[in-house]
């Protein structure tokens, strides 16, 4: 980094809250509607994190129509069960607390729709943490990570060089490799250790603890 760490943006799958539960059975909801069945729910956990459109095409190999009719389906349940089958990972609530109190300024960057992630961190009592929470359209537009993150800084009026990008799945390090941003990769998700470290993280961190730490870290670093 070459400047002030000021800004901490967050994934939010896997990184803020484990929506296992709540994904899987609604990729499983969709694929059925296609006719395909799911042996177990854990086969789906390649659906956590990337963009979902992109996920039914790559890892399911659906047609681009059928892919685009399978994000249909998936958000009827989505929207009404699925995104509450989730959980806050513990020690979130502390990191963003403590995070905040020294003075740094947090926001969300997510492949998820705007308007779920909004919802999901309101259900939870998290939003009110994040200066700005940025996802994608629900058109499908602005769904890579990149544009993401893109969008977060332009919104927060962030300058790349005093932020730093925290998630746990290659898409979110990419992401922040193509827009200039430092990143931390955690294992407190669905990435592995192999993935974020061939993606380029600059950081990785195994517990919600050691992301307050290489923080702490940054700052010193940058300070001095």
């Amino acid at each position: 980094m070459n400047g002030e760490l000021k800004h901490i943006l967050f994934d939010l799958d896997g990184t803020l809250t484990d929506p296992k539960e709540g994904i899987t059975r609604c990729v499983e909801y969709a694929l059925n509607k296609f006719g395909i069945t799911v042996e177990h729910p854990d086969l789906l956990l390649p659906y956590i994190g990337p963009p979902l459109y992109d996920s039914f095409v790559q890892i399911q190999g659906l047609p681009e129509e059928h892919a685009a009719q399978a994000v249909v389906h998936y958000r009827e349940r989505y929207s009404t069960v699925g995104m509450f089958e989730n959980a806050v990972i513990p020690g979130i609530p502390g990191l963003l607390e403590a995070l905040q109190a020294r003075g740094f300024s947090l926001y969300v960057a997510t492949s998820k729709p705007t308007v779920f992630a909004e919802q999901i961190l309101k259900h939870y009592g998290l939003d009110g943490y994040f200066r700005y929470i940025g996802g994608s359209n629900l058109d499908g537009t602005r769904s890579k990570k990149a544009e993401v993150i893109r969008h977060v800084l332009e919104q927060g009026g962030i300058t790349p060089e005093e932020s730093v990008m925290i998630g746990d799945r290659e898409h979110d390090i990419i992401g922040a490799k193509a827009c200039g941003v430092a990143s931390i990769g955690v294992l407190i998700g669905y990435g592995s250790e192999t993935e974020l470290s061939a993606s380029g993280a600059d950081y990785i961190a195994s517990t919600v603890e050691e992301i307050g730490g290489i923080i702490t870290r940054i700052s010193v670093a940058a300070a001095g």
